[in-house]
């Protein structure tokens, strides 16, 4: 039998909860899949990022009855059930209107005598109908109703979907009303300019779609202080890392988002500004502002975009890090949009003892990789323009070289018979040292020594190792390379081979590859003539001395330091 639908005098109301949907997006597609099919459909807020979708509003005792006759017939699932107006917010369904004040149905049932009240049993059938849209004067009176910032999100929704160019200023004129008749015919509607409210969710449904899945909500992190709407379909909660708080990807999309928050001044904020641009997660390359109170810092990697922002307020660091997989780009600057917005300050801030437990580690800051390149070799200073002489391995395929990592450079030259390159910085260096090459002819067996970056770099100076000149050429006859009894790590290779007085007698090349493997303390080392050449065809006229010196040793370390960098390849 049909329910008509009367309204009765104001009263205890309670609601038919059908559905509970985690995004303003997901909500909107469902609550139209049901309006096409009942009366007295509403969408509520429940608050935390969670959308309600319920029937009503209703007397209790008809509201049970519709409730089981409801589930008996499947038009709703098996887990609904009677919820009251308290449990809800501000209603988003239908656009402009808040059911929440409005008495409770009547439910009249014409065949019954003097409107006895339904059997426990009795069926209520629920009519199959298409929704009623509005008139167009039914339409304006409704948008007449819409917030400042609803009609903007409305000129926003059209200028996505390629139907409005015109500023967002939320001023409904000739522009925004050809915009909204062109959806329209492309939509199926009539074009009267004027969206009803049903086109109105209809819109913003196909706005939000991109955001489907991403499980939007808000996230209150009393910890931090701070609270904000993440994905949190994408990512989750792993650990406190003072001044992170770490959600990291549980799911197929490598997503990431970092809060930030630590008391601090201005100098801290540089700090954290400068720190955060060597980490692994944000991309070398991308725009980037530092302000006395504020920074932006975007990241545009191949792999990955992040985003972070921060501010400074009463003493109190507090922001975040999207970091978000590339080519991805509208979800990434919707998502953006939606934690720019809901972002906010609440009392609190980190905790410095907050995962002190956490793993640590030379290359982690507060559990965060550092950028690292992918191979470091040894080099050394051979003109006051800062040219340095290292081995060609390091620069092979590199998007970016460096010295000392801070300086970049690119090659000059390279003689691939012996994999010796050149490098000159791009800005001009000033040297602490510069390599004398030794022109006499040195004794066999004299103490040498070999200045490198043993282990990469890790201990922030060359070091120096100590051995022995055993022959003037290769194991083979090779005239243009020494052998070495010394033993030397890969990181060494490109190092300066320098004799006791600190004059260089050659480079140190690296370890050979293949299957053969030599004895340990076996070392070779390009010979200065090949060296001199390859700097002479480059148009530098490289420093020479023939002197025998004996030096000490603290000397002679201070010497083979200020010449030695090191030469890193950056993918």
């Amino acid at each position: 039998m049909a329910v008509p639908a009367a309204r009765a005098q104001q009263g205890d109301t309670v609601w038919v909860q059908i559905e509970a949907q985690p995004s303003l997006s997901s909500a909107n597609d469902r609550i139209r899949d049901y309006s096409a099919q009942l009366d007295d459909v509403h969408g509520f807020s429940l608050g935390a990022g969670w959308y309600a979708i319920a029937l009503g509003p209703y007397a209790p005792e008809d509201a049970d009855r519709i409730l089981r006759s409801l589930r008996a017939q499947g038009l709703i699932p098996r887990d609904s059930y009677i919820a009251r107006s308290s449990d809800y917010q501000q209603q988003f369904w239908p656009i402009g209107t808040n059911a929440l004040d409005r008495p409770a149905l009547e439910i009249v049932d014409p065949v019954l005598s003097q409107n006895a009240p339904l059997a426990q049993d009795t069926p209520i059938e629920i009519p199959l109908i298409e929704p009623a849209d509005e008139t167009p004067a039914e339409a304006r009176a409704s948008e007449s109703l819409l917030s400042r910032e609803e009609r903007a999100a409305l000129q926003e929704a059209l200028r996505w979907a390629g139907f409005y160019a015109g500023p967002i200023d939320a001023a409904f004129g000739r522009g925004t009303r050809s915009s909204m008749a062109d959806w329209q015919a492309t939509n199926g509607h009539d074009e009267t300019g004027i969206l009803t409210t049903l086109q109105r969710a209809e819109l913003l449904g196909q706005y939000n779609a991109v955001l489907d899945g991403l499980g939007l909500q808000i996230v209150r992190d009393e910890a931090a202080g701070i609270e904000i709407e993440m994905p949190t379909a994408l990512v989750a909660f792993e650990r406190y890392e003072p001044p992170f708080v770490h959600y990291n990807a549980q799911g197929d999309i490598d997503a990431r988002v970092l809060l930030i928050s630590q008391t601090g001044t201005d100098a801290t904020l540089a700090g954290l500004y400068d720190i955060m641009q060597t980490l692994e997660i944000v991309p070398e390359t991308g725009p980037r502002t530092l302000e006395s109170d504020a920074f932006t810092l975007i990241g545009e990697g191949a792999l990955r975009i992040s985003h972070t922002q921060a501010w400074l307020k009463d003493g109190e660091i507090k922001g975040f890090t999207l970091v978000w997989p590339a080519g991805d780009e509208e979800r990434r600057t919707r998502l953006l949009g939606r934690m720019q917005e809901s972002f906010t300050r609440i009392d609190g801030v980190l905790d410095p003892a907050e995962g002190s437990d956490a793993m640590q580690g030379i290359d982690l800051v507060s559990g965060l990789e550092i950028r690292k390149p992918r191979l470091n070799r040894s080099g050394f200073y051979v003109d006051r323009t800062g040219a340095v002489l290292t081995t060609a391995d390091v620069v092979d395929g590199c998007r970016r070289i460096t010295i000392d990592e801070d300086h970049e450079a690119q090659v000059a030259s390279r003689d691939d018979s012996l994999g010796i390159a050149l490098l000159r910085p791009l800005d001009r260096l000033a040297p602490m040292a510069v390599a004398a090459f030794q022109q006499a002819i040195p004794r066999l067996r004299s103490d040498v020594a070999v200045a490198g970056y043993s282990y990469g770099g890790v201990l922030g100076a060359p070091t120096l190792t100590f051995g022995q000149l055993e022959e003037l050429q290769g194991l083979n006859g090779e005239d243009k390379i020494k052998r070495l009894s010394l033993n030397a790590l890969e990181g060494d290779a490109g190092g300066p081979v320098v004799d006791a007085g600190g004059a260089v007698l050659g480079m140190l090349m690296p370890q050979g590859s293949g299957d053969r493997r030599l004895p340990d303390g076996v070392s070779f080392a390009a010979n200065n003539t090949v060296l001199k050449q390859l700097l002479q065809d480059a148009g530098i006229t490289p420093s020479a001395t023939s002197e025998i010196a004996q030096m000490a040793p603290e000397a002679l370390t201070d010497r083979a330091a200020g010449m030695t960098v090191l030469v890193s390849c950056w993918d």
